[in-house]
């Protein structure tokens, strides 16, 4: 995706603003709110490093776990046709519709290329 930067193992979620003609992004995927912005490309990733240098640091400074933890619960919501479909489904192949979800994912996560190259023709 053209949105996303990564960097030492973070990701971070850009966007630009014509209001202020600059570039502005947000790590993701981490507890802290870690925020940057440059005035053009280059100095976006220039300060998207330093954002997370400054970040790392801090949280060995703070004795901090910088990355997010993730307890494996989440909510998601569909449409209740979709909801039917998977349920049935799940219940075809004899699982759980947590277990269809589990197995919906993994299968995702192992086609994330193929994932790439759908959302582009979107």
């Amino acid at each position: 995706m053209s949105n996303i930067l990564k960097y030492g193992g973070y990701v971070a979620a850009v966007h630009y603003s014509s209001e202020d003609d600059a570039f502005y992004g947000k790590l993701i995927g981490i507890n802290d709110l870690v925020t940057f912005e440059g005035s053009s490309v280059t100095s976006l990733k220039k300060e998207f490093k330093v954002a997370i240098d400054d970040y790392l640091e801090t949280s060995l400074e703070l004795g901090k776990q910088p990355d997010k933890t993730y307890n494996g619960n989440f909510n998601v919501r569909v449409p209740m046709s979709m909801h039917r479909k998977a349920a049935l489904i799940a219940a075809q192949k004899n699982l759980t519709l947590n277990e269809f979800m589990k197995l919906a994912i993994s299968y995702t996560i192992k086609h994330e290329q193929e994932l790439d190259s759908e959302l582009q023709q979107m």
